[in-house]
């Protein structure tokens, strides 16, 4: 039997979250036959487990114009674009339609278990740039599929592989054992079983960015509703305080970003929550039905009842492994990728347009979008997974002219370039560093004006500019 002819294969999409569903919006336009891959049992269904947080972007930033365009015949109306979505809206007003509109093209229940070259492992040269791909999925029913594909786009994301709570990447001693006290999640407070687990209890958040805003910003809600009865937070992090520990504020040219991180400031202002800094968890040891954080350096915390942990997240590569990766040992991002990402030296403000080029591995024909080609890196938005995509669909179509017009302006955060050399004194720091290594408890000063229920999440929330 003859081999397929690539051309007349799908792309397969990996993921129909945001990035995947506007990557099969693109391909369609320039007449490419998509078939996207959903784990989950609905469309954009990892949106769906943080429905309860609003984004800091509006909706006029988080619809793909593609997407949009796909929409327009059904009679879909689009938001007001200058509000504000939480999750669930965003998954139901937007990305369910999307699917919808994509109709059979669009697999719920069906998991990617690996992807390689037809008749190729990895190590195997000869012949290897003709073969198609093969996709191996299993559905939800127990029945397993491979399906041929001429190019694929991972767009799963990375919402699956949460960072740990351990300050040396691993698990902290004792994390796993801790399970049933420790969240990976900011929790839906608006939820009563949830709202019992942390009313009237003392809970650690771990972490820097946007998701620890919002949890200890929500946790502050909570102790003012509960007033009296107990409720206290201690905020984590790794990293000393500075005066850009909570984002740009005012500065910030998302200005719900900036309220974001000057409701965390109210919340440790106003004494709702104590701030630990340079602690890096190194065990979760249980004391008389409480949990006592240990750290690297011996110090011990106080008893908390809970722990949130929001150290950002992490690619899951297992089902790629026989795929040839150009990947940085760092961050896990493209290696063309990977310099314009760097925490060290960017925000997400800071980070230069970028397309199929930068997005390319040795393996031609795969490319990683979205949320996981940031790899570990934080402060990704929904408007860098578009441009993304729209690049690689159209070198995927052969329009090279389009893929390298590449044009993206994204906000700024209003904080410095960078989080900063990892424990680089402050003066020593170049490219100007924003977080300070020095360990100590924080109480800041005046109250920030700001309602510490005001809240939102980036996109999908995995730490701010200063990871955790």
């Amino acid at each position: 039997m003859n081999a397929p002819v690539t051309t007349e294969l799908p792309v397969i999409v990996i993921g129909a979250g945001p990035t995947g569903l506007a990557a099969a919006a693109h391909l369609l336009e320039h007449g490419v036959e998509p078939l996207v891959l959903e784990t989950g049992p609905a469309a954009g269904a990892a949106v769906r487990e943080w429905s309860h947080v609003r984004l800091f972007s509006t909706w006029g930033e988080v619809v793909d114009p593609a997407a949009e365009r796909l929409l327009a015949p059904t009679g879909w109306t689009r938001p007001d674009p200058a509000t504000y979505p939480s999750g669930g809206d965003w998954a139901d007003r937007y990305l369910r339609p999307l699917a919808d509109a994509l109709g059979d093209r669009v697999r719920t229940g069906a998991e990617v278990a690996g992807v390689s070259r037809a008749g190729r492992d990895r190590i195997v040269d000869a012949g290897r740039a003709t073969q198609p791909f093969v996709v191996h999925v299993s559905y939800a029913d127990g029945r397993e599929e491979r399906l041929s594909a001429r190019a694929v786009i991972d767009a799963s994301g990375t919402w699956t592989t949460p960072g740990p709570a351990g300050g040396s990447g691993l698990a902290a001693l004792g994390e796993r054992a801790a399970a049933d006290r420790v969240t990976y999640r900011v929790p839906d407070l608006k939820d009563p079983a949830v709202r019992a687990r942390y009313a009237g209890r003392r809970t650690a958040v771990i972490g820097s960015g946007a998701s620890a805003f919002t949890a200890l910003a929500h946790l502050a809600d909570l102790a003012q509703a509960d007033d009296g009865t107990g409720t206290t937070a201690v905020w984590i992090l790794r990293r000393g305080m500075s005066g850009s520990t909570f984002g740009g504020g005012e500065a910030d040219q998302l200005p719900a970003r900036g309220a974001l991180g000057l409701a965390a400031r109210a919340a440790v202002d106003q004494g709702y929550a104590d701030a630990v800094t340079g602690f890096r968890t190194e065990a979760i040891e249980r004391h008389a039905g409480q949990l006592v954080l240990v750290a690297e350096d011996g110090r011990r915390l106080d008893p908390v009842d809970e722990v949130i942990v929001l150290t950002g997240f992490r690619p899951d590569l297992s089902f790629l492994s026989e795929i040839r990766l150009g990947l940085d040992e760092r961050l896990q991002a493209p290696v063309g990728l990977a310099p314009l990402i760097d925490p060290n030296q960017h925000s997400c403000g800071t980070v230069y347009p970028h397309g199929h080029r930068e997005l390319s591995h040795p393996e031609q024909g795969i490319y990683l979008v979205g949320m996981k080609s940031y790899g570990r890196a934080p402060t990704f938005l929904a408007m860098t997974g578009y441009e993304q995509v729209r690049s690689v669909a159209a070198a995927i179509a052969g329009d090279l002219e389009a893929a390298d017009r590449v044009e993206l302006t994204l906000p700024e955060t209003g904080v410095c370039g960078g989080a900063g050399l990892f424990d680089a004194p402050e003066a020593d720091r170049s490219g100007g560093g924003c977080c300070a290594p020095a360990p100590q408890l924080v109480q800041l000063g005046a109250p920030a004006t700001v309602a510490v229920g005001a809240t939102a999440a980036e996109e999908a929330p995995v730490g701010g500019c200063c990871g955790a």
